[in-house]
């Protein structure tokens, strides 16, 4: 991770550091640095901070075993304040609390099928022996096409005569294979979602879309 130039003297050799779950994306808690805490911070991979009302450095943590290890820092467009992506070993606030704000570090749900086409997209890309999702992309788009529209059936048929546990777990096969399907063609479910966010618009034109598809 390149140092960056950061304008310590606005505030007198400190810059706000912003603490953001780097997986949840969730704030955890709002800090101080000063250049050596941020160099202390990329050197050792723990977030460290300037205390204020004890003037000396101290890494999160560092009593508590709670520490937030670096994912990444970047700076604002005037330099002076810092969004640090971190993983938290366990809650965040001195009192016990995930967050400094009392809230609870949960993810929302929806972001997994980003994680996981994360995790497809490095499947496609190193093709590891033994993983089955290799084995989907080395059968060709003509399998996988027939994989999605199987799996499809079996959702219909637990919507139409299952049970709700059955069909979540038919449906998630779906949309699985659905994204692999997806990955093999250059595509990832955010085109899906942007797609369906044009038509939520209410301006959205269904006929004008397809006659522009098809010319």
């Amino acid at each position: 991770m390149m140092p960056m130039n950061i304008d310590f003297e606005k505030m007198g050799g400190l810059v706000p550091a912003i603490i953001q779950d780097a997986v949840t994306k969730n704030v955890l808690m709002l800090g101080f640095m000063n250049p050596d805490a941020y160099a202390k911070t990329l050197e050792t991979g723990n977030v460290t901070f300037w205390s204020r009302s004890r003037q000396c450095l101290w890494t999160k943590g560092e009593t508590s075993g709670n520490f937030l290890k670096l994912e990444s820092i970047q700076a604002d467009c005037d330099n002076d304040t810092l969004l640090v992506k971190a993983h938290p070993m366990g809650p965040t606030c001195h009192k016990g609390t995930d967050t400094c704000w009392g809230e609870s570090n949960t993810m929302d749900q929806v972001l997994f099928l980003k994680e996981l086409q994360d995790f497809i997209d490095k499947r496609h890309t190193e093709m590891p022996e033994g993983s089955y999702t290799t084995s989907l992309f080395r059968t060709g788009v003509n399998k996988m096409a027939q994989k999605v529209g199987e799996e499809a059936v079996e959702t219909i048929i637990e919507a139409t005569n299952g049970s709700k546990e059955k069909l979540v777990y038919e449906a998630s096969d779906l949309l699985y294979h659905l994204i692999v399907l997806l990955t093999s063609q250059g595509l990832r479910i955010e085109d899906i979602a942007a797609e369906l966010q044009k038509r939520h618009d209410p301006n959205w034109d269904k006929k004008r879309r397809i006659a522009k598809a098809n010319s």
